[in-house]
């Protein structure tokens, strides 16, 4: 079976510059995990998932130091910090998404898509067309769907 068999057409996008609030609104009112996010042109920048927003509510980890020859030696990158504070602060999509998302087309096996999923703990997969355009998503509840028998659905 191919992603094009059980995708979403009728994607539901969000932009770089809308804010949070709204964001979470869109995910929220139509009962999805997340959703592509698109610049002005239709371009996929980046995608935007709950567990995104969830973050925004967790503590900042502190970071843990190994002293070696009174030299301090910091054992989580100031990138991986730097990367926290800014998903935590964020007031609009593009601060608080994921950028370059890992994508698949219509004629990726949904074995593949599944262990994607799992492998990768990622639950929405944009999916994009031989001309580099968002053409649909994949989620997990997509991938149950089809374990469950047409006349059961």
């Amino acid at each position: 079976m191919k992603v094009q068999e059980i995708m979403t057409s009728e994607v539901i996008t969000l932009h770089p510059d809308m804010g949070i609030v709204d964001a979470a609104k869109v995910l929220m009112e139509n009962h999805i995990n997340g959703a592509p996010v698109v610049d002005r042109q239709g371009n996929l920048v980046g995608i935007l998932c709950r567990d995104d927003l969830i973050s925004q509510q967790k503590k900042l980890p502190l970071p843990s130091y190994f002293v070696v020859l009174d030299g301090i030696i910091p054992l989580i990158s100031s990138k991986h910090i730097e990367k926290e504070m800014d998903k935590i602060a964020a007031a609009t999509v593009s601060q608080a998404m994921t950028p370059k998302p890992v994508t698949v087309t219509p004629q990726t096996d949904i074995e593949d898509v599944a262990s994607l999923m799992v492998d990768k703990k990622i639950h929405t997969l944009p999916v994009i067309g031989t001309d580099g355009s968002l053409v649909g998503v994949v989620g997990k509840e997509d991938v149950l769907k089809i374990l469950i028998p047409p006349e059961k659905r």
